[in-house]
């Protein structure tokens, strides 16, 4: 894709625009950018240990100045997804409170006892007793879907371990592989899509990870920008079976390719 061409963005945030609690250099200055010159964006996260309302007074405190409608979570996508593709309102799952409460919002019943689907997701309150049950769920052959398929989640103090971790610990002990509903899935592209307003054809995926962010943007038919502020180094290129559209160190470099 021709880089002139892009006029819309869909932006990851973790390891792309902020580190745990501190922004990435020029971040705030990126997005304000966006907004003078009406370039249409959406931040789009794999992270769902949060809400949309979280994410934004996250940012406000970067000083990012969005609304919710700024921004599309895959714990939102996965909500969605479970009620509107899926027979399943009753569920098991390993995730945040807040995940929770987002998945009862949508209509959604946590159930332990007897679940219709397994469901996982970033979890920094997981415990050995829910990976337990988890574990005897999936063996006794429940539907299993995660919210992202990340490894990591990478902050300010180094990298800890992500939904992908616990979902590669639970296929060690059952040899069950969940549905993902974040990236790479391009149906969690065309959710963002509709969202925006936007043609694939000319927006932009903007994120810093290979195997979610880049891989989602060559499913969905965008183009893909990599920055290396987060999970991906420049070494790691060289490995990559496909190779991003464009490379940048930062939003700070697009930002200034942009102008």
């Amino acid at each position: 894709m021709d880089f002139e061409s892009i006029n819309a963005f869909l932006l990851d945030m973790d390891g792309t625009v902020y580190l745990g609690a501190r922004p990435i250099s020029g971040a705030a200055a990126f997005v304000a950018y966006l907004q003078r010159s009406d370039r249409p964006f959406l931040f789009l996260t794999n992270n769902p240990s949060s809400d949309a309302a979280y994410y934004c007074d996250k940012l406000k405190a970067m000083g990012i100045h969005v609304t919710v409608n700024h921004i599309l979570t895959a714990g939102e996508a996965t909500a969605a997804y479970l009620m509107a593709e899926t027979p399943y309102r009753n569920v098991y799952v390993l995730g945040t409170p807040c995940f929770e409460e987002e998945l009862r919002r949508a209509g959604l019943t946590l159930d332990a006892k007897n679940p219709e689907a397994v469901v996982i997701s970033f979890d920094k309150t997981l415990t050995y007793e829910k990976l337990e049950r988890a574990c005897l769920l999936l063996h006794a052959g429940l539907p299993y879907i995660a919210t992202n398929p990340d490894k990591v989640c990478p902050t300010e103090y180094g990298c800890i371990p992500d939904c992908g971790a616990i979902a590669a610990l639970l296929e060690s002990a059952t040899a069950r592989t969940p549905r993902f509903i974040g990236k790479p899935s391009p149906d969690f592209a065309r959710m963002a899509l509709r969202k925006l307003n936007a043609q694939a054809a000319r927006t932009a995926m903007v994120g810093d990870r290979l195997y979610t962010d880049m891989e989602m943007a060559r499913q969905a038919g965008l183009a893909s920008i990599l920055v290396l502020s987060g999970e991906t180094k420049h070494s790691d290129l060289g490995n990559a079976p496909q190779q991003p559209d464009f490379v940048f160190d930062s939003v700070a470099e697009l930002h200034k390719a942009l102008q």
